[in-house]
């Protein structure tokens, strides 16, 4: 697969950038540090994170043109933004702020219909854009008592945005998709779930054109690994159900397999684990495997209080997706590679965003000098392996 500045790049939510001149600075210092390396002489693509306040100011104080012209100027294509994160990204303990506001509430539907205002100016003509974003809530499931009612409301505001993006074509050509995204224990993560919420209740009394045209599927490798599904499956599901992919934000998890490691080696591995990936800023969900029985915990430090150090274990860190792990931690990364070949093969995707946002929480041997030396390092992997795709 060839790569271009419209359909590959890496997400700026790994900066901290609550406020709009933040987020100027970030992509002056760490972006540009990146392109530097890795496209000195052409356009780079990004995937562009704007929190509320800042989507706020740009647009309030009119200097959307301007930003454009700016990011023109640097050669900076935001061809995806990230639209999960609402508020500050960085602060001390994030946890489970990050899904706040949920789908239920006004304020998402706001928010994101601004980015999407936003983002057909930042664009260059004749580009299709998109915007990743929550999988409606935490943490209650799909079926769970009281849920219907709360996610009809939920595929009310959604619907609200496909008509949206629906009227900003009409009036401006551009193409933009808002991208739902999956994640290991929020109201939808898998890509069942997703099937079920187009089915049961996104198709049901709206524009179904409409609604498959505006509303397409963020696949996070590294979420997917967590649940254990098989990523070629999961692609080939959403085809099943005529539901288009997005955007792949290409990321790698953590995990240790136990059932392969002698009795007497185990609790120094799960010791591990803990010393290198618990840390107090993001839910770090984990999935444990034992025989046929699966357990999702909302945080690391839980599994490791309450789960025995045996089957495979898989957690929601998003770890450099260059990195093969050391023995005996394992990474995901080998999933990255059948993932992409099902999307080009099964879908019209072609938006591809690695997002590694951990850098500032990884364990210091895996941390770089400069941000933009480790960020740089991914993207290059990434290029080359889709280099081999077809």
């Amino acid at each position: 697969m060839e790569l271009s500045a419209t359909t590959f790049g890496y997400c700026t939510n790994v900066h901290a950038n609550a406020s709009l001149e933040k987020t100027r600075a970030n992509l002056e210092k760490h972006a540009l540090g990146v392109k530097r390396r890795i496209s000195p002489h052409a356009p780079m693509g990004i995937g562009l994170w704007l929190s509320a306040n800042a989507a706020l100011e740009l647009v309030s104080s009119g200097q959307v043109p301007q930003f454009a012209a700016w990011l023109r100027e640097i050669g900076l294509v935001p061809f995806t933004m990230n639209g999960f994160p609402y508020g500050d990204f960085h602060e001390p303990v994030v946890k489970h702020k990050v899904y706040r506001p949920t789908w239920y509430e006004p304020a998402r539907l706001e928010y994101t219909l601004q980015l999407a205002e936003i983002l057909d100016q930042l664009l260059p003509s004749g580009v299709e854009g998109s915007i990743s974003t929550l999988p409606i809530a935490w943490p209650v499931k799909l079926g769970e008592p009281l849920e219907s009612a709360r996610l009809e409301s939920a595929a009310a505001n959604l619907r609200k945005v496909a008509s949206g993006l629906a009227e900003l074509e009409a009036r401006t050509g551009r193409l933009i998709y808002v991208c739902i995204e999956p994640e290991p224990g929020c109201v939808l993560d898998t890509a069942g779930d997703i099937v079920a919420l187009f089915q049961d209740y996104l198709l049901r009394g709206g524009d179904e054109s409409q609604v498959r045209r505006h509303l397409r599927i963020c696949h996070d490798i590294c979420h997917s690994a967590v649940m254990f599904e098989d990523q070629a499956g999961a692609i080939h599901d959403y085809e099943a159900a005529g539901i288009e992919i997005g955007k792949v934000q290409v990321s790698s998890a953590v995990g240790v397999d136990f059932e392969s490691l002698p009795a007497a080696d185990r609790q120094s591995a799960l010791e591990l684990l803990q010393s290198k990936f618990v840390e107090p800023r993001y839910l770090h969900q984990t999935s444990v495997r034992a025989g046929d029985q699966t357990t999702l915990y909302e945080d690391l430090p839980l599994a490791i209080a309450e789960a025995k150090p045996i089957g495979q274990w898989r957690t929601h860190f998003h770890v450099p997706i260059y990195w093969e792990g050391i023995d005996p931690l394992q990474t995901f990364r080998d999933q990255i590679q059948p993932c992409i070949q099902a999307v080009l093969d099964h879908s019209n995707c072609r938006h591809f965003e690695v997002e590694t946002y951990a850098w500032g929480v990884l364990p210091p041997e895996l941390q770089h000098a400069e941000l933009a030396e480790g960020i740089a390092r991914e993207m290059e992997w990434f290029k080359n392996l889709c280099a081999t795709q077809a």
